[in-house]
This record gives structure tokens, C-alpha cells and sequence, in this order.
């Protein structure tokens, strides 16, 4: 693997690519530290603190939102629209015409998503300004708002800028690192809390031992989820187009395991933290019984979690993937499943195996999630990573690895596999 280092490091093309990537990573993380004018950040510390939706947001945002820095916001209004796009493609005529056009479709899509980034991220920023850091703001005039508003959609605008730029001309995916940056940056605090639980006698030494291996273990079943796949058999026939002949090949259908991502994960975490956070706010008994029995690692807490990401996974997968349009694509081009007539019965097939890939999918992705929490409060030790933080930082290192393999092969290099 080193050798395959040393390799890649000598391709120029891709050396210039990896230390690109790296100097947007610099600049993420000095804007980490420039703070919104007008705001004290010190009296926001104690509400971040917590697993309220916003507790979520500071986690992926790299403890932006605490310390309430110009990039507060994060990338969250880039990834809520571009969820809003993919949903509003299946039922806006329009948006699905652009994205079966190709690279010009995609552009105006991509536009769009632009523009929605834009609007989630001044909304957002008004909610927080106006809701949250009002005990917070110096100085409480329109114009300070305004200037609050402006400072963290500009900071959103340019991480999206940033993210696009990575990915045209970094390594890997834009978005998903900047994210990963965020997650990373609060390592050296995780384990800065382990050492001291140790030091101080909270923790015993052969614990951190056991969870760093159950950790392991867990990032194992992670790369195992995303990489396992089921690859159905597709055989075309031959048939004549003018004075060429084409078909007559087998290839297969890959159908992932895990075919929604974290996505699940995410939806879940937000919409279960979002009454708790709410009911905080009302000063009433019940409310407060309801942000009590919510509290993150709670038995009804973890029950409903477990439930929502079988759900969204469900959900997430029947918006993603068609059966009745692939089974129509390999009967357009001449392809049939061998055992199966052309059509329906294929469609069947496939909505069947998806099905089951899917429980499988949903029930695995559901115990990754959960337990780091049951592992937190079983051994009272702090878990550097959440569930959700460590599928995304898994799930990026595998994409970035796959496209350096890919720029390695396509000189005749060998990738860190073999």
C-alpha cells in the first residue's frame, strides 16, 4: 500500500489534484475561526450542548454552529436542497425531462439547486438569528440582523463554491469532504475527552481498549454495507442495426445493499431531534416530560430511531431506484434476466430482490447508527464518533480511494487493492 503511495504521489496530475483538495481544506478550517460580527459566541456555547437537532448541525458543520463562525450554516442548505431536487424531479414533468437530457439538463438542475441553496440557507439564517442567537447579538438592530444574515449565507454560498471546486478540480467529492473535514476536526477533542476520563479514573484503560476493537469491528460491517452488492445476470440478444451487428453479451445489474446511503440516517436524526428541540422552548409540563423521554440515548428515543431509518431507507430506495423503468430500459436494448420474460415479470424480479437487499440494508445501517449510543452508555465512555458521523466518514474515505484507483488505472498503475 505505501508502495501504491509513493506512486500515486509521483503522477503529477494527481499530486497537483491531492494537494488542491488539501489547500481547500486549510481554508475550510481558517474559516472555521472567523467569527459572525455583532454575535458573542460564549453565550451560545452551553445551548449547543446536547443532542438537539442544532447539537446534529455543530457535529456535521465541524462545531461551526457553537462557535457560531461565518461557515455556521455548513453545507446542510446545499444537501436539503438537493434532496428537495430529487424529490420535486419525480413529480415536476419539467425537472425529470432536464435530468434524462444529459450534461445540459443536469447543468439547469444543478442551477436550481444553486439558487435553492441560496433561499434554505437565508431562512435558516433568520430562524437562527431571530430565534437562537438573539441572546447572543450585541447590538440588536435591523442592521445587525442584517449583517448576521448576509455573513452566513455568504459563508454557505462559498463552501458550496468551494465544494464544487473540489470536485472539478480535487479529489473525490466536494460536498461529502468538506463534510468529512467537519467530522475530523472534532477528533483531537474526542480524544482529549477519553484521556482525560482515563486520567481521572472514569474510565478504566482495558475499556478503551474493547471499544476501540468493537469500533474496528463496526467500521468493517460499514465498508462491508456500502461495498456489498447483488449482481443480477442480464444476457442481450444479438440483433442487426443496418450492416452492424451489436448484442450478444452478458453483463449483470449491480444492486447495492445499502442503495439509500446515510440519507436515512440523517432524515431520522433531524425529525427526531426536532420535537425534543421545540418542546424545549415551551415552558409547560408536558413539553418538558416530552424533551425529557426524547433525550438522545433514551429507550424511546432509540426505539423511534431504529424505526425511522427502516422507514426513510425504504422510502429513500422506491424514490432512487424503478423496477418497472429498468426492466423497460433492458427490453428497449434487447436484454432479458435468464428464467424471465422480457416486462413485468422482470419488474417483479427486481422490485422482489430490492426488497429484500433493502431489509437487509435498513436493519444493518440501524444497528451501525445505534450503537456507539448503547456502546456510550454501557461503558460511560465518550465515543469519538456517532453512528452518523462514522458511515459518512467511512463511506467519503471509500469514494475518495476509488477515485485515485481510478486515475492510477487509467495510467496502468496498481490501486490499493489488488
Amino acid at each position: 500500500m505505501l508502495e501504491t503511495v509513493r506512486t500515486a504521489w509521483r503522477i503529477k496530475e494527481l499530486r497537483q489534484r491531492i494537494l488542491f483538495t488539501l489547500a481547500m481544506f486549510i481554508v475550510f478550517r481558517a474559516g472555521s475561526a472567523i467569527p459572525v460580527p455583532g454575535v458573542d459566541p460564549a453565550r451560545l456555547a452551553q445551548f449547543f450542548e446536547g443532542d438537539t437537532i442544532f447539537g446534529f448541525m455543530n457535529i456535521i458543520g465541524g462545531d461551526n454552529l457553537s462557535r457560531f463562525t461565518i461557515f455556521a450554516l455548513g453545507i446542510m442548505p446545499y444537501i436539503n436542497a438537493s434532496i428537495i431536487m430529487n424529490l420535486l424531479t419525480l413529480v415536476i414533468p419539467k425537472f425529470k425531462e432536464w435530468s434524462q437530457e444529459g450534461p445540459e439538463g443536469r447543468k439547469k438542475l444543478s442551477q436550481l439547486t444553486r439558487y435553492g441553496t441560496v433561499v434554505i440557507a437565508i431562512i435558516q439564517g433568520l430562524a437562527l438569528s431571530f430565534f437562537i442567537a438573539d441572546m447572543a447579538v450585541i447590538n440588536k438592530s435591523m442592521l445587525s440582523y442584517v449583517i448576521i444574515v448576509i455573513s452566513l449565507t455568504a459563508g454557505t454560498a462559498f463552501l458550496m463554491w468551494m465544494g464544487e471546486l473540489i470536485t472539478e478540480k480535487g479529489i473525490g467529492n466536494g460536498i461529502s469532504l468538506l463534510i468529512f473535514a467537519g467530522i475530523v476536526a472534532g477528533f483531537p477533542v474526542g480524544v482529549t475527552q477519553v484521556v482525560e476520563q482515563v486520567r481521572h479514573g472514569l474510565v478504566r484503560p482495558y475499556l478503551v481498549l474493547v471499544v476501540l476493537v468493537l469500533m474496528l469491528a463496526l467500521i468493517v460491517c460499514i465498508i462491508g454495507l456500502d461495498q456489498g452488492q447483488r449482481r443480477i445476470s442480464v444476457q442481450y440478444s444479438k440483433r442487426i442495426v443496418g450492416r452492424r451487428m451489436y448484442g450478444g453479451q452478458a453483463t449483470h445489474i449491480p444492486m447495492k445493499v445499502n442503495q439509500s446511503g446515510v440519507i436515512p440516517v440523517i432524515f431520522a436524526s433531524v425529525i427526531l431531534t426536532f420535537p425534543q428541540t421545540m418542546a424545549k422552548f415551551i415552558d409547560h409540563p408536558f413539553a418538558q416530560q416530552l424533551a425529557v423521554s426524547l433525550e438522545w440515548g433514551s429507550a424511546l428515543s432509540t426505539i423511534l430511531y431504529v424505526i425511522m431509518i427502516i422507514a426513510f431507507a425504504y422510502f429513500y430506495t422506491a424514490v432512487q431506484f424503478d423496477p418497472f423503468q429498468v426492466a423497460g430500459n433492458i427490453k428497449k436494448y434487447g436484454g432479458f434476466i435468464p428464467g424471465l420474460r422480457p416486462g413485468k415479470p422482470t419488474a417483479d424480479y427486481l422490485g422482489k430482490v430490492t426488497n429484500r437487499l433493502t431489509t437487509v440494508g435498513a436493519i444493518s445501517l440501524a444497528f451501525i447508527a445505534v450503537f456507539p449510543m448503547i456502546l456510550q452508555g454501557a461503558t460511560g465512555m465518550s465515543v469519538i464518533f456517532t453512528g452518523t458521523g462514522l458511515i459518512i466518514v467511512v463511506g467519503v474515505v471509500l469514494e475518495t480511494v476509488k477515485q485515485i484507483e481510478s486515475h492510477m488505472l487509467i495510467r496502468s498503475y496498481k490501486g490499493f487493492m489488488k
